[in-house]
């Protein structure tokens, strides 16, 4: 079951890059020439004003293989993460390998939830698959842990509650994230006016709804996603009370759980804000994703901590 846990992440992995490929081809298409005088750049949603826009066939062809390919990654994943959980004979997120694995996995159903209900996102499956792809690349190259049973601090009901309920914020904060990249580089499009030919930001951004499409997407990822990272900061509080005996000792995993909980707790306040650009709302959501890598990462790798066994 360890091995074919292996080969099912490596399937995943081919299918995200698989994914990045097709809706690359997708994003840099060739616009359709209707007429000598008339050039209708294919979108995902119609603009306002101005003849209907046109999908080519190549648009369409290159997001329905993204859509597959990401689903078909993300059956591997899941598959992964079963046969790991069976090899182990535990839950299946008790290092940062897996941990990695379950996020990335949240964040690609998500986003095939609602890639299915609004076909308009389905530019955004470049993003997800770029960040699914990273992820797991990182986690396979460098976090590989073969499957085992755990540390003995780690061998608690409240495993399943407190880090299953990060993995699912965390995997929320990942679609918010991709969604706040795509408000940033529509709205610069937008603003410019004249697209710039050869400019790498102007070409992904051609083809993405209005920014206030992903405006709202990022904040309900973010809303949600809040508060489940809320509930899985208290749940490790009380977690640390039963192994540690207190509750919070600003240990540098709690430390950054916490600043990520103020940052995603400041964009949400900016997002309502009607003062407050949506473009600035974003940049604090970038923010909070950094912070949510630099715990991941940086936390787990490199500062010693009572969470350093994570790693291991």
């Amino acid at each position: 079951m360890g091995a074919l846990s292996d080969n099912l992440f490596t399937l995943a992995i081919l299918g995200h890059l698989t994914a990045v490929i097709a809706f690359a081809a997708a994003q840099v298409a060739p616009r359709r020439v209707t007429s000598p005088d008339r050039v209708i750049v294919p979108t995902a949603a119609a603009p306002a004003a101005g003849p209907t826009a046109e999908v080519s066939r190549r648009i369409t062809v290159g997001r329905a293989v993204g859509v597959g390919a990401v689903g078909a990654a993300a059956a591997a994943q899941a598959g992964s993460l079963i046969a790991r959980a069976a090899a182990a004979g535990r839950v299946p997120w008790g290092n940062m390998y897996e941990f990695i694995v379950a996020v990335t996995l949240v964040g690609v159903i998500a986003w095939l939830v609602l890639a299915i209900q609004r076909p308009a996102l389905r530019p955004l499956g470049l993003y997800v698959a770029v960040c699914a792809l990273v992820l797991l690349a990182a986690a396979g190259l460098h976090l590989y842990t073969p499957a085992g049973p755990l540390v003995p601090a780690l061998q608690s009901v409240w495993l399943a509650v407190h880090v299953s309920a990060a993995a699912v914020a965390s995997g929320l904060f990942l679609i918010g994230f991709a969604a706040a990249v795509a408000l940033l580089l529509r709205a610069r499009y937008e603003r410019r006016g004249t697209p710039k030919s050869g400019d790498l930001r102007d070409t992904l951004a051609a083809r993405l709804p209005a920014a206030t499409v992903w405006r709202r997407l990022s904040f309900r990822m973010h809303a949600v996603g809040f508060l489940v990272w809320s509930f899985a900061v208290m749940a490790g509080a009380v977690w640390a009370e039963a192994a540690w005996g207190r509750y919070w000792g600003w240990d540098p995993k709690e430390t950054w759980a916490f600043i990520s909980w103020v940052v995603y707790a400041a964009y949400l306040h900016a997002n309502a804000t009607a003062s407050v650009r949506a473009t600035t709302a974003a940049w604090v959501a970038v923010v909070g994703w950094a912070t949510m890598m630099f715990n991941l990462f940086a936390v787990n790798l490199v500062i010693s901590g009572l969470h350093s066994y994570a790693g291991a």
